[in-house]
């Protein structure tokens, strides 16, 4: 396999010449970089010029066969952007022309990073262009802080294939150091100053960061509301008004996230001897036959039993733990942790809006977004909607609306390229490095809340 790939490489890298349509007919058709008429793995990804040279070298057989190896192909060629492709296969091939397009390309750099996974791309998109397990805690703010932080968007810069000083960059912070203390300011501080830090050493001509919750928020066309983001580690419930995250009123945090839900997975999976290699094939179980109960205890006296197959493993069945899995969002006891329910804070978050009286009237924290990968869950809009009807008085419970992840797992990411494709982007939410008297720390949540879109976005 590594000769074959080395094959490949030099024949790209050689400008190799065009091959025979006749070979290559069921994958010739156009493809984009969001959307393709056929399914090649990661070959997806590539620009077509680049396919067809590796089917005409290897075969449709082999080249199929490469999917084993598509991280490695993802790292050496993943163009990271929507690059023109040319029209005919017996154009001559050129990486520097096809990368190089990208210099002159409009458009910013988005990042949305965090504990668990990042998502990186480009303004332009309408997805992300390319994922990968966050090797980073930025909550992190130990001494080491920078130099990981840097190795972390070099990294990033280095996968999408793009000079660091030839766009700005729209980064989202996780919701950390939760309090409206003095310490926990401090230390969001000394986040965001090592982040610009790092960034403006690369010779970045602009950065953007905002908190995932806001970018969350603004996916949902919203300005104002309560944003609930099932994170990797944590679930934090986050009180938003205009684009300011109101910390004063209080973020309410429960110690069960997204990795709690897969490791209860995994040990109902063993206990009922279903065998399986990694934790990867428990999520990919969890994303496709998970669900959380509109009536936990009715459900457990139904036939709930439902197969998935996992490309590589096999065909898994699962029965109870398809909602148990799910329930240990409302009852965290189940898996062992000490911890208030989703509904109890969201509850106690409302509760407190009500009480603060921030705003004329409490319209402003009844929209209620969900965020995550994890949020995703078939039904848990609606049990949560069913729990906090039931929690809750109907002065505070009238009008409320749950909202579904907007864009899925890329909510984020979109709330960020929302703000990166703005007539007036960079502008106030960004710093230039060259500009005179740039203070070291711009981020200003009241500038960053201002509509993303007027036209479009919903108080």
């Amino acid at each position: 396999m590594a000769m074959l790939l080395k094959k490949v490489w030099e024949s790209v890298s050689n400008r190799a010449s065009s091959c025979s349509t006749s070979s290559i007919d069921s994958v010739a058709t156009p493809l984009s970089h969001t959307e393709s008429s056929s399914s090649l793995g990661d070959f997806d990804r590539l620009p077509i010029d680049v396919v067809l040279q590796i089917v005409k070298l290897v075969g449709p057989k082999d080249a199929a066969r490469l999917r084993v190896v598509c991280k490695s192909w993802r790292l050496i060629s993943d163009p990271g952007f929507p690059i023109q492709t040319f029209s005919s296969p017996t154009t001559e091939l050129s990486f520097m022309r096809i990368y190089g397009q990208r210099v002159q390309a409009r458009g910013a750099v988005i990042v949305d990073g965090g504990s668990g996974y990042c998502k990186f791309g480009w303004s332009e998109y309408g997805c992300p262009s390319g994922r990968s397990a966050t090797f980073l805690e930025f909550g992190n703010i130990e001494s080491p802080m920078y130099s990981r932080l840097r190795h972390f968007f070099v990294t990033i810069y280095s996968r999408m294939q793009v000079k660091a000083s030839a766009h700005p960059i729209v980064v989202s912070l996780p919701v950390c150091h939760y309090d409206d203390t003095e310490s926990a300011r401090a230390s969001r501080r000394q986040l965001k100053d090592t982040i610009y830090a790092a960034l403006f050493d690369m010779n970045v001509p602009a950065v953007c960061a905002i908190n995932q919750a806001t970018l969350a928020l603004y996916a949902a066309q919203r300005t104002s509301g309560i944003v609930v983001n099932i994170g990797f580690q944590v679930t934090s419930v986050v009180p938003i008004l205009h684009g300011k995250v109101m910390r004063a009123v209080g973020v309410e945090v429960m110690g069960v996230g997204a990795l709690k839900l897969t490791g209860f997975l995994r040990e109902q999976m063993q206990q009922n001897n279903l065998n399986f290699e990694s934790l990867y094939t428990v999520r990919t179980l969890k994303e496709n036959l998970c669900y959380v109960a509109a009536d936990y205890e009715a459900e457990l006296y139904k036939d709930t039993q439902a197969s998935f197959e996992v490309p590589g493993e096999g065909l898994f069945t699962l029965s109870k733990e398809r909602f148990k899995t799910g329930e240990v969002l409302f009852q965290p006891r189940i898996a062992g942790v000490c911890a208030m329910g989703l509904q109890q804070a969201v509850a106690l978050c409302m509760d407190h809006c009500h009480a603060a009286e921030l705003a004329e009237d409490d319209a402003w924290f009844k929209t209620i977004v969900l965020s995550g990968g994890t949020a995703c869950l078939p039904g848990l809009a609606e049990r949560l909607e069913k729990e906090l009807q039931g929690l809750l008085p109907p002065s505070i419970s009238n009008g409320m609306r749950i909202v579904s992840p907007p864009y899925g797992a890329d909510s984020v990411w979109v709330g960020a390229k929302l703000i990166g494709n703005l007539s007036t982007f960079p502008g106030q939410a960004c710093i230039d490095p060259a500009a005179p008297g740039a203070p070291a720390v711009i981020y200003n949540e009241e500038a960053a809340g201002k509509k993303p879109n007027s036209a479009h976005m919903g108080s």
